[in-house]
């Protein structure tokens, strides 16, 4: 589970402090899959994405003859294989990033970049699925290659969506101790200041709060000795 605490604009967690946590709570965790499913589905369509049309001797789409569909899946699958790349590196350098303004864009982009393209996958799986339904005939060359494509491409809906929450969950984070204030209030301290906590009373002071205690009254006249001073 990500420990928000570390990640925070602050820089609370010290560089020399990298253990396995932080691999496994972002980089495993949804950077790593998303790279993953960027490959097979990239890998899929380019190797076998395209036949040769024994008509007209050009290359062809298995997507219904859709080109767009083909180039569609393999650019967002380079972009999302580079991306992935970027950002795990960026959590293990985010450390470093010594301006707290850095580190709120890096997680803005983080956020708004890993959304994006949990849409951009999302449509992508809509286009795919429904040109590999109007293609007829079926073809017999990359049948299991275009249908794995197609599911990588559902899937990879997730993680990115996952890293896009935990962005969010982390510049909520971020913004909370970046204007947090800078001192707690001591509860136990219930004492007001004392102006000269060094200083000393050469008489000794009272040895009890004056007047605390009122004479009895014993209808004689009391003499009140004034305190020293």
């Amino acid at each position: 589970m990500l420990n928000l605490g570390r990640f925070v604009f602050d820089g609370s967690w010290k560089p020399g402090s990298f253990d396995a946590e932080l691999v496994d709570s972002r980089e495993l965790g949804s950077s790593v899959p998303s790279w993953l499913f960027s490959v097979i589905v990239f890998g899929c369509i380019s190797s076998q994405g395209w036949t040769i049309d024994p008509k007209t001797k050009q290359e062809r789409c298995l997507y219904n003859g859709d080109s767009n569909a083909c180039n569609y899946g393999v650019g967002i699958s380079v972009i999302a294989f580079l991306a992935s790349l970027g950002f795990i590196a960026g959590e293990y350098l985010f450390e470093q990033m010594s301006s707290i303004k850095t580190r709120k864009h890096y997680v803005m982009a983080d956020l708004g970049f890993s959304g994006f393209w949990s849409f951009l996958y999302f449509v992508g799986f809509c286009y795919l699925a429904n040109q590999w339904s109007n293609t007829s005939p079926t073809p017999e060359y990359g049948v299991n290659n275009m249908q794995a494509a197609i599911a990588f491409s559902f899937f990879a809906i997730f993680p990115w969506a996952a890293s896009a929450y935990l962005a969010f969950l982390r510049f909520k984070q971020g913004n909370a101790q970046e204007f947090a204030p800078s001192y707690e209030a001591d509860p136990t301290n219930m004492a007001g200041y004392n102006s000269y906590p060094d200083a000393t009373d050469p008489d000794g002071g009272y040895s009890q709060p004056p007047f605390n205690q009122q004479p009895m009254d014993t209808g004689a006249p009391v003499m009140q000795q004034a305190p020293p001073y």
